[in-house]
């Protein structure tokens, strides 16, 4: 081994400046996010094989509202936004703001939840009903869980970063938050298109 080789064992080069490396708690939830993707593909895997093999889908009496549905896809769609402002608010150690936005997401979230209490408890079926209502549930149930999950995520966020600060956690936990709110919204995103406008 030369000796520019040894000096550079000694001395390793340091990383470009600024280079930015992912926190240990993102790149988790990243992986994390993985498997939960995984999760859900088989549960759409199941519900476009169990329709490529009926005669009628979705069966005779099942009514959806694509409307209502969609306006609170925007809801959503809008919070993924949010939070998103609020991860850039807090990378910049803007505490205050970044709380609104986080806030502001959290209301958005608990409305979208809401509405899909509101419609498991008026839809004309049940998970027992038939195929298609327990794959229904499955899909939007668990979906409603990880808003839920989601929500409660945001509450633990807003009790770190309540004082002044500025805490070196804070931002790649809302970063890792605000990665697992957009993976929820962009699922929903799928669910709305797989049971609600393709027919």
């Amino acid at each position: 081994m030369t000796g520019a080789e040894v000096a550079g064992l000694r001395n390793p080069p340091s990383r470009p400046l600024g280079t930015k490396r992912p926190s240990t708690l993102a790149v988790g939830v990243m992986v994390w996010l993985a498997s939960e993707l995984m999760f859900f593909a088989g549960l759409f895997a199941s519900y476009f094989t169990i329709r490529a093999t009926s005669a009628t889908w979705p069966p005779p009496g099942v009514e959806l509202d694509a409307i209502r549905e969609g306006i609170f896809t925007v809801v959503l769609i809008v919070s993924s936004f949010t939070m998103q402002a609020a991860d850039h608010d807090i990378a910049k150690e803007h505490r205050k703001t970044a709380r609104k936005w986080i806030v502001t997401t959290l209301v958005l979230g608990t409305v979208f939840l809401a509405n899909e209490v509101h419609e498991w408890l008026t839809i004309g079926f049940s998970p027992s009903t038939d195929a298609y209502g327990s794959l229904f549930f499955l899909l939007t149930g668990f979906h409603g869980l990880h808003v839920f999950i989601g929500l409660l995520l945001m509450i633990g966020v807003l009790g770190r970063i309540i004082g002044p600060g500025p805490d070196p956690g804070d931002a790649p936990a809302v970063t890792s938050v605000t990665y697992y709110w957009h993976f929820v919204d962009v699922v929903w995103v799928a669910v709305y298109v797989t049971i609600f406008l393709i027919k």
